[in-house]
């Protein structure tokens, strides 16, 4: 259990803090969370920002713990599998919250969860073959404006909302087509794989 595999169950653990600390029935147990109300006119619930302040922790862990692995060959399986679940425990389940709570419109985590599970499903295949599937700048750039979008959406898109300027749902948004587009790539670089029924 090396360090990045430690910040990756790190991750993990964040994530179902998270996923609990948004849906639990506060008010139902009798427990008032505290609102905030921003230039009188934004109603800020408090839960939303200590969610969001989690999420930015176990994102940083996202990119720390794969450069650590990388830089110090330390990259092992157990990681690469829990790092993918890590990923997706901490993003698509903050997307499905976000879109129950009405937070943001229901076509992206449909398009974004979709998309992952046709990207992992070629990254499978490929590693049945003995291929490996590398990452591509679309889908970095994708992840990118992904995790900056939930924060801002957690903090109410705070400042920018005070000027009326919607960069979170700008950034989900093009999350969103990039998600589209990198997975049309990966099936276009590897479709190959997906057809080829010869052994490796």
């Amino acid at each position: 259990m090396n360090l990045p595999n430690k910040l990756t169950i790190l991750r993990i653990f964040l994530s179902v803090i998270i996923i609990i600390f948004l849906v639990f029935p506060f008010q139902s147990a009798g427990i008032n969370i505290p609102q905030l109300f921003i230039n009188e006119r934004i109603v800020v619930d408090v839960k939303y920002l200590i969610a969001g302040v989690l999420f930015i922790i176990a994102s940083l862990t996202d990119f720390l713990d794969g450069y650590l692995a990388r830089k110090n060959h330390m990259v092992t399986d157990f990681g690469k599998l829990m790092d993918a679940i890590a990923d997706k425990m901490l993003v698509n389940s903050v997307l499905i919250i976000l879109s129950a709570s009405g937070f943001i419109h229901p076509i992206i985590p449909i398009i974004i969860i979709l998309r992952d599970t046709i990207v992992n499903t070629i990254k499978m295949i490929a590693a049945s073959k003995g291929k490996v599937v590398a990452a591509i700048k679309s889908g970095k750039l994708k992840t990118i404006c992904l995790m900056v979008g939930i924060s801002l959406t957690l903090f109410y898109n705070l400042p920018f909302e005070l000027y009326n300027l919607r960069i979170a749902d700008f950034l989900l948004f093009i999350a969103t087509v990039l998600s589209i587009i990198s997975g049309i790539q990966y099936y276009m670089q590897n479709k190959h794989l997906l057809f080829d029924n010869s052994e490796k």
